[in-house]
Formats: structure tokens, sequence, C-alpha cells
């Protein structure tokens, strides 16, 4: 029995072991930098892959006009049974008889199959000129909105990316307080065991250490939160691991002065599609004055007749019936139709230009907000930096202090809390510095 239940414990270990492996192995860790997680976002987010089958979609729109203007060639093939054969009445004199007399006569017979191949050929028409233009200018906004669509994806991964980064220097920070806080709670327990302090001094820090604890456990929580929105904003599984490898001094500040070229918004995938749109809406303009021009349209049909009265014989002979021709299409009155779609079609672009004025003026007034915003984000984080380093000379200078029995441990925790609250302040503005610089570059265009 011992034997059997060792064997059967030995599977078991085994299976598990072999299971934790197969989950291991098909887990996947990725270490990035901001860079690498761009570029994994270009191919794995939904939204860019979707922009990307959209203009396949345009080549192939594309394509598809060109079609229209190519040779239509269609095939058919009729067979028809009479079984009561159509009857007309005619003159009997045209048969010999007496005039106004009329005769039945039938002009058909029972079976006739006809297979026919017809050809047909555009040969001008103004609005297929002006579509096949309109296809071309599709594909092309196209192209532009995936551009967009590449920018949109690059911010949200990049303001992800700088929470990532802020939470780690958040808990770098705290880790830090926490053992410098413990190491000045364990001196002061050791100095209460020798009756040069009292209990308040203790349970004061012990209170303050509980709490950098909890904001520790909270912090780790955020970390994973941020961490798992960077990877829904990439478009990688939620079940992968990622590893930020980057630091907040890996990051550079550049200082930036406020933009005074007028033409920046050039630079914007949002004004070059609001180009595009512009461009399809002139286009259409001009199809709809294309539809006063005349179309011609060459055709062509061959087509093989066999008829019989007996369906055993139907294909034993044949007659051909051959046509070429032209087919001229003129317009001469549509009850005013053509003439309102004109006008709304102008009125159309006068509405895409209003909307090119506004779009520029706005992107204009965003790079100055965001320019002001980034150098008030640095001057900001400066001084929080100066303050950073200041709560923690005061506290360092006030446990000099204690520890010589001229200071009490009510200063000790008057000052760690400051310490503590510069250094909230310190990673606000932080944050702010980085989103401001997110929003200056997406706004001066150097993202795409």
């Amino acid at each position: 029995m011992r034997i059997a239940t060792k064997l059967l414990a030995a599977v078991v270990l085994s299976f598990t072991a072999h299971t934790l492996k197969a989950q291991t192995d098909s887990s996947k860790v990725h270490i990035f930098k901001l860079d690498a997680c761009i570029n994994y976002t270009y191919e794995h987010q939904t939204a860019i892959l979707n922009g990307r089958i959209d203009e396949e979609i345009a080549k192939y729109k594309v394509r598809e006009t060109i079609g229209i203007g190519l040779p239509q060639i269609d095939g058919k093939f009729t067979f028809q049974d009479f079984l009561n054969i159509p009857t007309a009445l005619v003159d009997g004199s045209n048969f010999g008889g007496q005039a106004g007399q009329l005769i039945p006569v039938k002009f058909a017979l029972q079976y006739q199959s006809s297979p026919s191949v017809t050809i047909s050929q555009l040969l001008f028409d103004g609005s297929y000129l002006v579509g096949l233009q309109a296809a071309k200018t599709f594909k092309e906004l196209s192209s532009k909105s995936l551009t967009r669509t590449k920018v949109e994806a690059a911010v949200a991964v990049t303001q992800a990316y700088y929470s990532v980064i802020i939470a780690n220097e958040r808990l770098g920070l705290l880790d830090a307080n926490i053992n410098r806080l413990q190491n000045t709670l364990n001196d002061t327990q050791q100095l209460l065991k020798n009756g040069f302090a009292e209990k308040i001094d203790v349970d004061r820090l012990t209170v303050l250490s509980n709490n950098i604890n909890t904001e520790r456990s909270n912090v780790l929580r955020l970390l994973d939160l941020n961490v798992n929105l960077l990877k829904f904003q990439m478009g990688m599984p939620i079940g992968e691991k990622l590893v930020i490898n980057q630091k907040i001094q890996d990051i550079s500040f550049a200082k930036e002065t406020i933009n005074t070229d007028t033409v920046a918004y050039l630079s914007r995938p949002e004004y070059a599609l609001a180009l595009t749109s512009k461009k399809i809406n002139e286009l259409d303009l001009k199809r709809y004055k294309s539809q006063y021009l005349p179309s011609l349209a060459a055709f062509g049909s061959v087509t093989r007749d066999f008829i019989s009265n007996r369906f055993s014989n139907l294909y034993d002979r044949s007659f051909a019936n051959t046509l070429i021709g032209l087919q001229l299409h003129i317009p001469i009155f549509s009850g005013g139709q053509r003439y309102y779609r004109v006008k709304q079609a102008k009125l159309v672009v006068t509405k895409s230009d209003n909307d090119l004025f506004n779009l520029k003026n706005g992107i204009n007034l965003q790079i100055n907000q965001s320019q002001t915003a980034y150098i008030n984000g640095l001057a900001s984080l400066e001084n929080q930096k100066s303050n950073r380093t200041l709560a923690q000379e005061v506290l360092r200078v006030t446990k000099v202090k204690y520890e010589q029995g001229v200071g009490s441990s009510l200063e000790v925790v008057t000052a760690e809390t400051a310490v503590k609250e510069a250094e909230t302040n310190y990673i606000n503005a932080l944050y702010d510095a980085l989103t401001n610089k997110v929003n200056l570059d997406k706004a001066l265009g150097r993202i795409q």
C-alpha cells in the first residue's frame, strides 16, 4: 500500500512539474524601453492593424475603379421550349389569299438555344476619369488615417509608459524612506531600553512607519495596474510579462523656447488628413460638373442561334448574329438635379476651407499652450527637486540633534513627514513634466 501511494505521489509530482514547466515556457517575458514599446505597438495594436487593413481595402478599391474603364466581357446562354408557339395574324393577300383575310402564322420553332458573347468598352466618361482620381485620393486618405492612428497609439503608449516609470521611481523613494525610518525606529527603541527616550517617541515613529508601509503596498498595486494598462495600449496580451528597463534618470528634458513658427501645423497628421479630405470634396465637385458632358461607349455582340422543332437535332445547324456599335449618351435636362448637386458640392468645399482654417488656428494655439505648460512644468520640477533636497537636509540635521539629546522625536517625525510630502510633490511635478513633454511632442508633430 505504501509503495502504491509513493508511486502515485511521484506521478502527481511529475505531472505537476511538467505542467508548471509548460506554463513557464509558454509565458513570454518582454524587457522593453520606450522605443521597443512603440515598435511593438505598431505591430500588434488592434487599431493600427485595422488601419493597415483599411489601407489594403483602399488599394483594391482603386483597382476596382480602374476596372470600370477596362473591356467588359459577358457570356450568356439561353434555352427556350415554346410549349405554345406564339402565333401572329397576317393578311392573306401576302400568301395568295384574299385581301383582308387574316391567316394565323407561327414564326417560331418549338426549341431555340442561343449562346452569346458581348463586349463593351468605355471610350469617354468624365465621371469615370474624376472617379479614378478620387479613388487614388481615397487611398491617400487611408494612409494618412493610418499615420494619425499610429501617432495616437504612440502618445497613449508613451503616457502609460511614463506612468510605469514614475510608479517605479515612487516605489524606490518609498523603499529608501522605509529603510531610513526603520533605522531611526531601531535606534529610538534602543534609546528607550537605555532610558534615553520615551515610549511616545517610539509610538510616533511606529505610526509613521506603518503609514509608509501601507502606502508602499498601494503603490505596488498601482504599479501592476499601470503595467497592465501599458500592455493594453500596446496590444500585448495581459498574461505576458513586461519589464520596463529604464529609469527617470535616462529621460532628458530639453529646454524649450516659445515657438514662433506659424507653419508648424504642417507637421501634424490631422492637418494632412484634412487637406486630403478637402481634395476629395473638390474631386466630388468636379465629378458633378463632369455629368454635364456626354459619354461614349463601344460595344459588340456575337450570338449563335440554334433552332429546331425537334430537341434531338436542335444543335445540328445554327445561324450567326454579329453586331458592333457605338452608344453616345448626351445629358440634356435632369430637372435641375445636376445643377443643385454642383451647388451643394461647392458649399461642401467652402466648409472644408473653413474647417482647415479653424484646425490650423487650433493647432497653433495648442502648440503655444503645450510649450507654456512644458516650460512651467520644468520650472516646477526644478523647484520640487530643490525642496526635496532641503527637506532631506533638515531631516539629517534634526536626527543629529535628536541623537545628541538636543532635539525631540516630534521634530524627527515632523521632518520625516516633510520629506515624504516633498517627495510626493516631486513625483507629481515629475508626472506633470513628462505629460507636458508628450503633449508638446504631439503638438509639434514630432511623434510620427
